[in-house]
């Protein structure tokens, strides 16, 4: 017999209260292994070398190159909440994700694993972005909530399956769907192939990530300064007007200091179609965006949309 999910099962609860603390450990735990991947895998163009990326169990790095030939590959899985390191000669190493596994026992046993397996990796240690102890050191991000992380998780795989829809209505420049481990946020980007001025002041990694205009869609699980799981969407460089064009479905809204789109997570969760509402609501803000920034819509529309 086949089991199916509820809505709520598909879409559930996720107030960020309730798992602050495991959302903490878990965004350092997906740091070392993005780190990882950010060490051994090729450059690519705005960063996406690093991302990681969804799977069907969880969060993986995909395939990394290792200079005597093999591929490794690094898995968190969400439903049996193990991390799986794997190599191309089926060569793996595991370990649970537990309640009580601290940052510096989850580095010391996922570098133990890539030891036993002969990799040579190293990472910078320092959490970036998001203050505390060096990972390797850090003994107070210990808070693991399986059930938590495994409600997440179907909310990260149920957005990249609108994400996959929404992205093929769209024939120019766009990256997968992933998982930006620095900010800890689901995303999806369209590209008008046009270069963008560099932002005064702006760092190597913000010339990178925005060197070209951008309208980005993405899922946000929500921290202690905006604490409500939204889903977003901006346009970079933001265009004149871009806030006053209609948002839908109902519930979606404009921040216009940020230039931002945001649609709580709670109304998507509640709506009667939930996948259809996220499907609005990126579709509304990519039309903001390409209008304003003058896009050519008709060109980039896909054939059969």
């Amino acid at each position: 017999m086949v089991a199916t999910m509820t809505s709520a099962q598909q879409w559930p609860d996720l107030p960020f209260e309730d798992w602050a603390p495991t959302k903490a450990t878990l965004h350092r735990y997906s740091q070392m292994v993005g780190k990882i991947r950010m060490a051994l895998g090729p450059s690519r163009n705005h960063w996406w070398h690093v991302t990681l990326y969804p799977g069907a169990t969880g969060l993986t790095t995909g395939p990394m190159p290792l200079p005597d030939g093999r591929s490794l590959e690094i898995a968190f899985d969400f439903i049996d909440h193990r991390l799986l390191v794997t190599t191309s000669l089926n060569e793996s190493r595991s370990f649970e994700l537990r309640d009580g596994l601290c940052c510096m026992d989850f580095y010391a046993q996922l570098f133990g694993a890539l030891d036993e397996l002969g990799v040579a990796v190293s990472i910078y240690p320092v959490p970036f972005d998001i203050g505390g102890p060096r990972l390797n050191e850090d003994r107070e991000h210990d808070a693991y909530d399986a059930d938590a992380v495994t409600r997440y998780w179907t909310v990260l795989r149920r957005t990249t399956d609108v994400m996959n829809r929404f992205a093929g209505r769209f024939n120019g420049k766009q990256s997968p769907a992933h998982l930006f481990w620095h900010s800890f946020d689901l995303a999806q980007a369209r590209y008008s192939g046009r270069p963008a001025p560099i932002r005064e002041g702006a760092d190597r990694i913000t010339v990178e990530a925005y060197s070209h205009e951008v309208i980005a869609f993405g899922f946000w699980p929500g921290d202690a300064k905006i604490p409500s799981a939204s889903f977003y969407s901006y346009t970079a460089p933001a265009p004149e007007g871009l806030t006053e064009r209609p948002l839908a479905p109902a519930g979606a809204f404009w921040n216009k200091d940020s230039g931002t789109a945001y649609l709580p997570y709670d109304d998507v969760k509640n709506a009667a179609d939930p996948q259809s509402a996220v499907m609005e609501f990126f579709e509304s803000t990519y039309r903001a965006g390409a209008t304003t920034a003058a896009w050519d819509i008709e060109a980039f529309t896909a054939s059969g949309e």
